[in-house]
C-alpha cells in the first residue's frame, strides 16, 4: 500500500464524523520530506471548530496510522486569531 494509501485510509476513519455535519478534507500534498497538506472542505472550512477538528481527529489519526509522516497541515484553518475560533486548551 502506498503512502498516499495509507493516509487515505487514516482519513476514512475520521470521513464519517465530518461528513455528519456537512464537512469533509481532501490531501492536497503530501512532499517530499512527508509533510501531509490537507484542505478542509464543505462545512469543515468555516468551522469555528476546525482547529479541534484538525488537531484531535486527524493530525492524530494520520500520525497514529502512519508514523512515518512527519507533519500534517491544514492550508484552511481557521485562523488561531479569530475570536469565535475553538483550540484545544479551551476544552
Amino acid at each position: 500500500m502506498t503512502l498516499l494509501e495509507r493516509v487515505e485510509q487514516a482519513l476514512d476513519t475520521i470521513r464519517p464524523y465530518l461528513e455528519t455535519d456537512g464537512g469533509n478534507v481532501s490531501i492536497e500534498e503530501i512532499t517530499p520530506d512527508n509533510v501531509v497538506k490537507l484542505k478542509l472542505l464543505g462545512t469543515c472550512a468555516s468551522c469555528s471548530m476546525s482547529i479541534m477538528t484538525f488537531k484531535a481527529g486527524l493530525e492524530q489519526a494520520i500520525r497514529k496510522s502512519v508514523p512515518e509522516i512527519t507533519g500534517v497541515e491544514a492550508i484552511n484553518l481557521t485562523d488561531m486569531n479569530d475570536p469565535n475560533a475553538i483550540t484545544p486548551n479551551q476544552l
